[in-house]
């Protein structure tokens, strides 16, 4: 019944297998990737009609966990899964990104990938298996993809690379201070395509070597792809590229000279609008025919690309007049909004950003449920592009894959300097409104991120900037260029973004949209992207280069530390006495399994407050210390005074006065307050307290006369 086709290799420490033939034979190609006990499915869909007025490929990449994998139920109402979490989306993302580029140009057939998680053995992340599984599904389908990709985790670990880290090994890396790097690479038999990273502050050569050895270790993979495809694989799809080179002969003849002239405009408005201009005159030049041509969009587009991009090798001067390696004009502001926390404006060139930072408690920590288990983050960044950020007038939706990708990625470039969170004991909510866009907003989100976090008065381990590098290749000959435009990203073969300290790198991102990049183009970006990464840190220290002052709104927080069999006594029952502590107190009270305790508030008495509460709570009292207590008791023996949190102790009659007495009420009443000494405790744990040792008016110990 099943024609099933399997192929396994040893692959870093588990056994890595494909298999095709069994599960969703419908669908152009199936695959079932496992690693250890970690399997995702892969299915590929394309149709065999393209689409009709698209002048982009419409390929979409799905990722999906199912709980069942981990052997979870999924929380919520309904118990099914929902919207795609954050993770989903990154994963889509990552699978996306390296395949895109490898589809022969010109095809335009719609295509799905879908990929299920199906079983999570909670020590190899599925994200790897699924680019894989991806990648041997549309080598089989017979699609006009031009791979197969492998890909890696590469690890960094006592100076030495490990190849695909457990999923513990990567968890909360800022406080893991073994596991320096999780960086991820996927590329060709010959070229790298793809890299996504979090770094702690590795070197560009500790960076690159990273790179080179993940793309080694993934050609074991590539060849088990290909050897899989040449037992299983579908036919090749019979498809032939559109040839419209008359109709761009036509274009470049009646238009080159006015797209020249529009890209020489150096603002973006106006070049924009000049290009448009451009566009319809070269279509008013045409003939009816060539204008309802299918093939003109991208006739323009392969013009406009022709424009920038000769310039640019030939003469090494960009659309708006700078060099390969000259960063746009900056200006870094701080402190700009009066009630929030920390804010930073941060522009460069035509690409702005508004970064606010907002300080809170535990109770903010934002909780994740993800297949290996649920974690809690005190450190999130939101980034939001509104339309008018482009000069447009848009729909507003929820934050999409790309809001939720750039915001991931400025994320990873800042938390890796946030301080410990015991030494920090706050919750850290970024976000980075776009308020103008002209190239890598992600990257203006970092810088604004790190000035708006030391204006809140977060003591970042060091300022952390960022900056976008593109790349013209033509042939043999390339360009690197630093701090690249909207116009350079969309018609340029890289988009390689690279964050960092003075110290070294905190987070790469590599997107190319050619069949791949060699080292030596890499290591060129990389030392081009440190020179920009300092300049723009020089720059950005103009505006404050430390953490500054606390916000008078911010809310304060102290913590303190009781011992583990106390905790209970400072929740009670069903959290009776912390309630309490914060209704008298007015503060925040936080209370973790290890006995930390987190006190907020922005009023300094209550924090004391509460702190004076814990520690009557907690605290034992010391033999020989003098106490203010209150008379609760009069008894014919003695009085009982509460001394010392809600701890009593019995002074005896014969330690009430100097002078002998007849019974406590003749000299005491409830209620009233005594100074007292704890004279010791008995033999069965009773406190034994005196009155007679202390003047009662200034609550010193009265010295026995020689």
């Amino acid at each position: 019944m099943f024609k099933t086709v399997t192929k396994s290799i040893e692959w870093g420490h588990d056994t890595l297998t494909l298999e095709t033939g069994k599960i969703a034979r419908q669908a152009d190609a199936a695959v079932v990737a496992t690693y250890g006990e970690t399997s995702v499915l892969a299915a590929v869909v394309f149709e065999k009609k393209p689409k009709v007025g698209f002048d982009f490929f419409p390929l979409t990449v799905h990722y999906q966990e199912k709980y069942y994998a981990a052997g979870k139920i999924p929380g919520g109402f309904f118990k099914r899964e929902a919207r795609p979490t954050e993770k989903e989306t990154l994963t889509s993302r990552l699978i996306d990104r390296p395949i895109r580029p490898l589809f022969v140009p010109g095809f335009k057939h719609e295509t799905q990938v879908i990929c299920t998680v199906l079983s999570h053995d909670l020590e190899n992340d599925p994200d790897v298996v699924a680019m894989i599984a991806a990648s041997a599904a549309l080598t089989l389908s017979g699609a006009p993809f031009r791979g197969p990709i492998g890909c890696a985790r590469v690890g960094f670990t006592d100076g030495s690379y490990v190849l695909n880290p457990s999923v513990d090994d990567m968890q909360d890396l800022r406080n893991n201070p073994e596991q320096r790097l999780d960086l991820i690479v996927a590329g060709t038999k010959d070229a790298v395509m793809m890299v996504e990273s979090e770094v702690y502050e590795l070197s560009e050569a500790e960076i690159l070597g990273a790179v080179e050895f993940g793309h080694a270790q993934m050609q074991p993979v590539i060849d088990m792809i290909n050897d899989l495809a040449g037992e299983a694989g579908e036919e090749a799809f019979d498809f032939q590229a559109p040839d419209y080179s008359e109709l761009y002969a036509k274009v470049e003849s009646a238009g080159e000279a006015a797209m020249r002239a529009a890209f020489a405009n150096t603002d973006k408005q106006e070049r924009t609008a000049a290009i448009k201009a451009a566009r319809a005159e070269i279509t008013e030049s045409l003939s009816e025919e060539d204008q309802e041509d299918a093939n003109l969009d991208s006739c323009f587009k392969k013009l406009e690309s022709a424009v920038v991009r000769g310039d640019v090798i030939k003469t090494g001067k960009r659309i708006d007049g700078r060099d390969l390696t000259t960063v746009r004009p900056i200006v870094s502001e701080v402190g700009i909004l009066p009630r929030t926390h920390g804010s930073a404006l941060f522009t460069r060139g035509e690409t702005q950003g508004l970064v606010v930072t907002t300080l809170g408690t535990g109770d903010d920590e934002q909780i994740i449920d993800a297949l290996h288990g649920t974690s809690r983050s005190n450190f999130y960044l939101h980034y939001n592009f509104p339309p008018y950020s482009v000069g447009e007038a848009g729909r507003m939706f929820g934050p999409g894959r790309r809001e939720i990708g750039h915001g991931k990625l400025a994320w990873r470039a800042l938390q890796a300097v946030l301080p410990a969170a015991t030494d920090f004991p706050y919750t850290v909510r970024v976000v980075s409104e776009i308020t103008e866009s002209n190239g890598s907003s992600s990257m203006a989100s970092v810088c604004g991120g790190s000035l708006s976090m030391m204006d809140a008065g977060v003591p970042l381990k060091s300022p952390v900037a960022g900056v976008a590098m593109g790349l013209i290749l033509e042939g043999e000959e390339f360009a690197v260029l630093t701090d690249i435009l909207g116009d350079e990203d969309h018609l340029g073969d890289m988009d390689f973004k690279v964050a960092g300290t003075e110290n070294g790198i905190t987070t790469m991102q590599m997107d190319i949209k050619v069949a791949g990049i060699t080292p030596e183009i890499m290591k060129v970006a990389l030392d081009q992207a440190k020179a920009g990464r300092m300049h723009i840190l020089g720059e950005m220290a103009n505006a404050l280069t430390s953490a500054g002052d606390f916000s008078v709104h911010a809310p304060r927080i102290e913590t303190m530390q009781v011992p583990a069999d106390k905790i209970r006594e400072v929740i009670g029952s069903g959290g009776k006495v912390i309630r309490e502590i914060v209704e008298v107190s007015g503060a925040k009270v936080d209370i973790n399994d290890d006995g930390i305790i987190k006190i907020a508030s922005p009023n300094g008495e209550s924090i004391d407050k509460a702190r004076a509460m814990i520690h009557a709570i907690v605290a034992e009292p010391e033999e020989g210390v003098i106490y203010t207590g209150k008379v609760v008791k009069l008894m014919d023996f003695g009085a009982f005074v509460n001394f010392f949190g809600k701890r009593d102790g019995l002074v005896h009659v014969s330690q009430i006065a100097a002078e002998r007495i007849g019974h406590p009420k003749d000299v005491l009443k409830e209620g009233q307050e005594v100074k007292v000494k704890l004279m010791g405790f008995d033999d069965r744990g009773k406190v034994r307290l005196s009155m007679k040792v202390v003047d009662q008016a200034t609550g010193e110990e009265i010295k026995p006369e020689a």
